[in-house]
């Protein structure tokens, strides 16, 4: 694919969203420390405000610390119906404005500009797609704009809320060189941590490291860090289109009735299709479980569920379904799951009472599977046991 010299993307993120929907709803909210997030001790913080931010709460902090560190902190239970709603409110807005975009979560866009500034002005053009979300949506909203996908988003973060700025072509590194290397997308606490107690503190000390010695330093991810701070990313804006469904099943070789192997199968089928989700940061909102008996008659029964994609929940509602839809007891020959109602969103912002352990270990199994692979982790009742 050919990269223009020049382009112009533009990123558009919209601040403390979920806060922000919930003070659009409640207007009384606005200027207050909020949280959005579990109730209980043991849930974690999935959104806060800016007035909360002030006394050092942040997103995925145990709700415990939260209250300890702003005792007066109001708490609200996610709604992710309407985080939805506005989503595709503001998604729709986009798309009826520019040529091409990319939805990168729920409430994250980029927009590929490249050329417009030849009969409009890329300049002229977001500040007035920035009302018009504004207008038609009524949350804030910021955007970055300059010459990649990098530039735009660090600088978006930059200015919010509710900011907009401009780095010009040419001018990537000189605004990437006082900023500290946390600002980097990519970067994790370990490899901060590392490059910290080397002494490399900015992105201008990091973009001076020779590129040899990064890569034997971090490997491959030394070689992409050396490029990000150096500002360099020709990462191209990926056209939006919304998944509609996502689904697998398996015919098996002989009809079986083998209620161990059937349960097994399903677990396998819905922890692969989970990981897809997670993957693609999505999350679901309907499960459909279908049986084919081996006179092949079909059968289907679905559920209507809160937004997720943790395996747990998912695999306990495929359970029921398959349990509530195998009455017959007659030989199956083939299972499958499938999930609709496909929303942009991680797991971490979805279940608004979950703990930071839970978490935290999904975290840690996607990591497993993303680098070796999901055939080398999966449950045990996934290999023949019952659910």
């Amino acid at each position: 694919m050919f990269l223009s010299r020049e382009r112009h993307i533009a990123h558009f993120d919209l601040d403390a969203f979920f806060v922000s929907v919930e003070q659009l709803k409640n207007p009384q909210l606005r200027g207050k420390p909020l949280i959005v997030g579990g109730a209980g001790d043991r849930g974690v913080v999935a959104a806060c405000s800016y007035e909360a931010r002030s006394f050092g709460i942040h997103s995925a902090m145990p709700m415990k610390i939260a209250r300890r560190l702003c005792p007066g902190v109001l708490v609200i239970r996610g709604d992710y119906e309407a985080y939805s709603k506005f989503s595709s409110l503001v998604t729709e807005v986009i798309s009826d404005n520019v040529p091409l975009f990319e939805k990168s979560s729920i409430d994250e866009f980029y927009i590929d500009l490249t050329g417009m500034d030849t009969f409009f002005g890329c300049s002229k053009f977001t500040a007035l797609l920035r009302k018009k979300v504004f207008r038609e949506s009524g949350l804030p909203i910021s955007y970055g704009l300059a010459s990649n996908k990098l530039i735009s988003k660090v600088a978006t973060n930059e200015v919010k809320p509710n900011g907009q700025i401009e780095i010009p072509y040419g001018e990537e590194k000189n605004f990437l060189s006082p900023l500290s290397i946390v600002k980097i997308p990519g970067i994790g606490k370990q490899t901060a941590m590392l490059l910290l107690k080397m002494g490399v503190e900015t992105v201008k000390i990091l973009s001076e490291i020779p590129l040899e010695m990064m890569e034997n330093l971090l490997g491959k991810n030394g070689t992409e860090l050396w490029r990000k701070s150096n500002g360099i990313d020709e990462t191209p804006v990926i056209p939006y289109r919304e998944a509609k469904s996502i689904s697998t099943e398996s015919t098996f070789q002989q009809d079986t009735i083998d209620m161990t192997f059937l349960h097994s199968e399903l677990v396998r089928m819905t922890e692969k299709i989970a990981f897809q989700l997670r993957e693609q940061h999505k999350l679901t909102g309907c499960v459909t479980v279908k049986l084919r008996y081996s006179n092949f008659q079909t059968f289907t029964r679905q559920a209507t569920i809160p937004y997720t994609n943790a395996d747990h929940l998912l695999l306990k509602t495929a359970r029921e379904l398959f349990n509530s839809l195998y009455e017959r007891r007659m030989l199956i020959r083939l299972v499958g799951i499938r999930f609709t109602n496909l929303v942009p969103g991680n797991y971490q912002i979805s279940l608004f009472d979950d703990t930071q352990e839970m978490i935290k270990l999904y975290q840690a199994i996607d990591s497993i599977k993303h680098r070796y692979g999901e055939q080398f982790l999966f449950r045990a009742r996934g290999a023949g046991r019952a659910l």
